[in-house]
């Protein structure tokens, strides 16, 4: 059976950070039983995804659950702040991660990473793909919140909120990877925290970045990260 999957959007990088990032914390393990049987955690490797895992479930990591640092689940964009930190320079950084089977390929823009509506389409099919070939129950995956919504989901997230969600029985998506179905808890309130906007939010093709020469220039529409 496919797992239940908890994505979660990083914490804002401002004064705020430590008091979502405590807020988040003390929500899942107080209010909701689900997270209680998290049994593996998937993190984009970059800096504000890695101190939000660290800090918002960092109570599930000190328990055991593992921590698998996954480039698929990087930000959209080819921006310097949307872009990751070469991985040597990260390992010294966070050496409590394993950093020996990130793609080497990270931080590069790159083929599966490249920013265009190819890129980001495919991407979102091997991060479903692999989520729905996973063997544990309940999976948490700290994300952003641009590749959460229009690679993954069609959901918006605010700061430190999250989503629940199970794959649809027999159903697929683009294809392949499967299609994701929102918890009526969490798609009625707004988020787990009822943070974020209510609603699905689709992607059409005017809204992925214009390509020049057959690199994307711009945003995808909406999408600007905060």
């Amino acid at each position: 059976m496919a797992p239940t999957v908890i994505l979660i959007r990083h914490a804002q990088a401002l004064h705020s950070f430590n008091q979502q990032c405590q807020t988040l914390s003390q929500h899942l393990r107080n209010h909701v039983p689900l997270a209680q049987t998290i049994d593996l955690i998937v993190v984009s490797p970059m800096l504000r995804t890695l101190q939000t895992a660290q800090q918002s479930l960092g109570w599930l990591i000190d328990r055991g659950v593992p921590v698998l640092l996954r480039p698929e689940w990087q930000e959209n964009s080819a921006k310097p702040c949307d872009t990751g930190t070469a991985i040597p320079i990260m390992e010294k950084a966070w050496p409590q991660f394993n950093w020996a089977d990130v793609d080497p390929l990270f931080p590069k823009k790159e083929g599966l990473y490249e920013y265009s509506q190819r890129g980001l389409t495919q991407r979102g099919i091997e991060a479903r793909k692999w989520l729905r070939g996973r063997p544990e129950k309940c999976i948490a995956v700290v994300s952003h919140s641009g590749f959460l919504r229009v690679g993954v989901s069609y959901r918006k997230y605010e700061n430190a909120d999250f989503r629940i969600f199970g794959f649809e029985e027999g159903g697929e998506w683009d294809g392949v990877g499967g299609r994701l179905v929102e918890w009526e808890e969490t798609e009625k309130n707004g988020g787990g925290l009822g943070l974020s906007p209510k609603g699905v939010f689709d992607v059409y093709p005017m809204m992925y970045p214009k390509e020049v020469e057959g690199r994307a220039v711009g945003e995808v529409a909406d999408e600007l990260p905060k």
